[in-house]
């Protein structure tokens, strides 16, 4: 008889309950990707991938960082290396994730859009390299957006960004079943501690903005910011994102922030000090517009990015020297939050911690600020960048289920560059029925499927949909 192989349909499913809560309640919902870094320009173009190396390996800082580990030289992560020699180096690193999430990941990948259970090894590598790459012609990026069950994808967008492509989008959706949606993401508005970088993406959001004439002062940089909010809007946008070590929340003055902003175009870098005000004053008027418009905020906490100076000089940001950091994170945070709701200018906001440190912090903050305008108006964000696996989401599931409100939980989020990172969805769901199902089978809560059924069913979809209350496309908003 052969053997069942590893990633089975129960998968992960320690209990009959864990098992009946995935399959039925689960399994079936469709997904709501309201945070993710997918390139939207091929989304409007429905790119096809010429190979497997280009759809999984490109931009993949979590396999670099691996295969680095595993001896592997950088001409086959970010370098020179023929797209099958880097497809090798990444088969033969991959039995070396075991216990990694990696090693989850990438099966459930190729079990999802390619039907092969087959191990990836260095011996496997060309059976399934050769497989996989004569399915690609048929599964452009609309098609394994759809092949995923998507209802609702939202992009990370710069304010400097041309929204061309999200526009393209929906005049031509093709047969993308997702509504795509841009995210107002302007962590570089607060980069003054870097004239030159900093000058020039001003120039850049004033071409953006259609400031013929330059962004010249302070004011006219908050105009630029402020149109380029209601461009995100009319396109269709409701979330902003901002990726920060810990809250800013220092006082300053409209006159302060302006001292600064003239120091840095005048080629000055601003003090850390001074960073940390002018970057106040600006996170305060961007939860203000966000209210103002009904939008979400949500707060991405605590990464401690570009460590190696020497390699992200020679490979540039986001290729996989960025690590936990430990700031502190609830004075600030408490803080900037409290200030807004001062004015009940407070907008919907989830907040995001990538220490685990910060679980129960995050846990508790999160109810100071309901007011009971909606359910789970402040969320505490599903378990993100290096805690997106198994135990780093059941730490954030049971820190919220001791201090909030598990049932009102907005579920996961993808948080990648990959079009076939979906399965951490089904990861994550399989993970919370095993939780909640070894809670049914030792009697800690009710053993009732249809009780703790219809929980885990709106912590996957419906708690996200009704929260961002972003358009759905027909097929998605008939389903309740």
């Amino acid at each position: 008889m052969a053997s069942r192989p590893l990633f089975h349909d129960d998968f992960l499913l320690g209990t009959k309950q864990a098992r009946e809560l995935y399959h039925r309640y689960a399994a079936p919902e469709p997904i709501y990707d309201y945070h993710c870094h997918l390139p939207p320009d091929l989304i409007a173009k429905n790119h096809t991938f010429a190979d497997l190396t280009e759809l999984w390996l490109g931009g993949d800082h979590y396999k670099w960082r691996a295969m680095r580990t595993n001896g592997v030289k950088e001409r086959f992560c970010t370098g020179d290396g023929t797209p099958r020699e880097k497809f090798q180096a990444w088969a033969e690193t991959v039995p070396h994730t075991l216990r990694n999430p990696l090693f989850h990941w990438t099966h459930l990948e190729l079990k999802a859009y390619f039907g092969t259970t087959e191990l990836l090894d260095g011996k496997s590598a060309e059976r399934i390299w050769k497989k996989a790459n004569a399915k690609l012609p048929k599964l452009p990026v609309h098609e394994l957006i759809n092949k995923s069950n998507v209802a609702v994808v939202c992009t990370t967008d710069d304010p400097a960004d041309s929204l061309e492509h999200h526009q393209a989008i929906r005049r031509n959706p093709g047969k993308l079943k997702a509504r795509v949606y841009p995210t107002f993401r302007p962590d570089k508005a607060l980069g003054v501690g870097s004239p030159a970088a900093f000058n020039a993406w001003v120039d850049k959001l004033a071409g953006a903005a259609g400031f013929a004439t330059g962004i010249k002062t302070f004011d006219d940089l908050l105009s630029a910011l402020k149109k380029r909010h209601d461009d995100f809007h009319a396109a269709g946008g409701r979330v902003s994102d901002h990726g920060l070590e810990s809250a800013l929340s220092e006082p300053c003055t409209h006159a302060q922030a302006r001292m600064v902003f003239d120091a840095v175009r005048g080629g000055r870098a601003a003090t850390p000090e001074e960073a940390a005000r002018y970057g106040s004053y600006l996170m305060l008027e961007f939860g203000k517009w966000d209210a103002a418009r009904g939008w979400v905020k949500q707060l991405h906490l605590g990464a401690l990015r570009n460590n190696n100076i020497r390699l992200l000089t020679k490979l540039g940001p986001d290729t996989g020297f960025d690590s936990i950091g430990d700031f502190p994170q609830a004075a600030a945070l408490s803080r900037y939050l409290n200030t807004l709701d001062s004015t009940d200018q407070l907008p919907r906001t989830i907040l995001y911690n990538n220490n685990p440190n910060d679980n129960y912090v995050l846990g508790t903050m999160i109810g100071n600020f309901q007011d009971g305008s909606i359910p789970g108006k402040v969320q505490f964000g599903s378990g993100w960048w290096f805690l997106d696996q198994k135990e780093g989401m059941e730490w954030q599931m049971n820190a919220l289920s001791n201090l909030g409100l598990l049932s009102r939980f907005v579920g996961m989020i993808t948080d990648s560059r990959s079009f076939v990172s979906y399965p951490r969805h089904e990861y994550f769901r399989r993970t919370l029925c095993n939780l909640l199902g070894g809670d049914m089978a030792r009697g800690e809560i009710p053993n009732d499927l249809k009780l703790v059924g219809g929980m885990v069913k709106n912590i996957c979809y419906a708690n996200a949909r009704d929260y961002f209350g972003l358009e759905l496309a027909p097929a998605f908003a008939a389903k309740k």
